[in-house]
C-alpha cells in the first residue's frame, strides 16, 4: 500500500514522502496513529498545496542538525565500569545508558537514534557511538570504558589467606592433657626428624 507520510520516522522517510509499505504495517499502525494518509488524489492535492511549508521545514531540520552535529561531535563520553582483570565488564553499557548521560547534558536524543557497536557494550576500551540526526546527517561521539575495581573486592582474598594458616597450624597448635605433656615433650627430643615432618607441606 502507498502511504504519504505526515512526519519524519526513522528507517522509513521524512514529512512528505511517498512510501510503499505492507499493508498491514500501514492499516495498524500508520494511519490509525496519523503517521501517514493514504496516497490518493485527495492527498496528493494536499500534498502539492503544502509543499512549500514541507520543504521550508526540511531546510530548518537540516540546518539544525548540522549544529547539533558540531555540538555533539566535542562531546566525550566516559563510563567507569566495575571490571574484571581482562577488561570484561560486570554489567553493560547500551544506548539508554547513553541517552541518559547526554540528557545530563542538555541534549535531547532519541534511543533508537543512538547506535552502539554490536548494541551493546561489555568490555573496557574506547568506541565510537553513531547518532543519526536528519536526512544523512549523523555525529560520531568518543566513548571512553573504564574498569573500576569492584567495592570490597580485596577483602574476601585477605580472609581466605587468613583461614587458610589456622588450618595448617591446626596440628602443633592441639592441646594434649597436662599428664601427657612431660612424655610428649620427651618424645620431640628422642625423635627431632618427625617435628620437622609436617612443615613441609607449607613450604611446597
Amino acid at each position: 500500500m502507498k502511504v504519504i507520510l505526515n512526519q519524519d520516522l526513522i528507517g522509513l522517510g521524512e514529512e512528505g514522502d511517498i512510501k510503499d509499505v505492507a499493508d498491514g504495517y500501514a492499516r495498524n499502525f500508520l494511519l490509525p496513529k496519523k503517521l501517514a494518509v493514504p496516497h490518493n488524489k485527495e492527498f496528493l492535492a494536499a500534498l502539492e498545496h503544502k509543499r512549500a511549508a514541507i520543504e521550508k521545514r526540511k531546510e530548518g531540520k537540516r540546518l539544525e542538525a548540522a549544529s547539533l552535529k558540531e555540538r555533539l561531535e566535542a562531546e566525550e563520553i566516559h563510563f567507569s565500569v566495575p571490571a574484571g582483570e581482562n577488561g570484561k565488564l560486570f554489567g553493560s553499557i547500551n544506548n539508554t545508558n547513553v541517552g541518559v548521560e547526554l540528557e545530563k547534558r542538555g541534549y535531547q536524543i532519541e534511543r533508537k537514534r543512538i547506535e552502539i557497536p554490536e548494541h551493546t557494550i561489555r568490555n573496557t576500551g574506547t568506541f565510537k557511538v553513531r547518532i543519526r540526526l536528519y536526512d544523512k546527517e549523523e555525529a560520531i561521539i568518543k566513548l571512553v570504558v573504564e574498569g573500576a575495581a569492584q567495592p570490597g573486592s580485596s577483602g574476601p582474598a585477605k580472609t581466605r589467606q587468613q583461614r587458610a594458616k589456622p588450618a595448617r597450624e591446626a596440628p602443633a597448635a592441639a592441646s594434649e592433657p597436662a599428664a601427657n605433656a612431660e612424655p610428649a615433650a620427651a618424645q620431640n627430643k628422642a625423635q627431632p626428624a618427625e617435628q620437622e615432618s609436617p612443615a613441609s607441606p607449607e613450604e611446597k
